[in-house]
């Protein structure tokens, strides 16, 4: 299984552009189903606070609901122009909060049990008597 490593911003590229993928995809073959789009996201949200660096835990739970507005633009209903498009988009972000909190909740989660693994190493290597 791999096991990358991405930095902040890296995470959150890549975040990104698989939920605009996954949207494209929720477009063509599910009929633009918020539904589908919300469970696709779950394990982005995994894959993300998995794959994110130490160091940059904490963007995380930051750039995976950022990740779900970029996805949602080939998904959202428009009725065209750009104020139709921004109304689908807060209609979408509405009423799909639940599927964002969650997947939000997720990602936090991940990176608080990865963090507390962390310090604790961080501890047990700090207390070895020195030899």
């Amino acid at each position: 299984m791999p096991n990358p490593r991405l930095t902040g911003l890296g995470s959150g590229l890549f975040c990104a552009a698989v939920m605009f993928l996954l949207g494209g995809v929720c477009a063509l073959l599910f009929g633009a189903s918020l539904t589908a789009y919300g469970v696709l996201f779950l394990p982005v949200c995994v894959l993300t606070a998995v794959w994110v660096r130490r160091g940059d835990l904490m963007t995380a739970p930051v750039v995976v609901p950022i990740a779900f507005a970029v996805g949602l633009l080939p998904v959202a209903d428009s009725d065209g122009g750009v104020a139709g498009r921004l109304m689908g988009l807060v209609t979408a972000l509405a009423t799909q909060a639940g599927w964002l909190y969650g997947g939000t909740l997720i990602a936090g989660l991940i990176v608080i049990v990865r963090r507390i693994r962390l310090v604790r190493l961080r501890r047990a290597a700090g207390a070895r008597p020195p030899v």
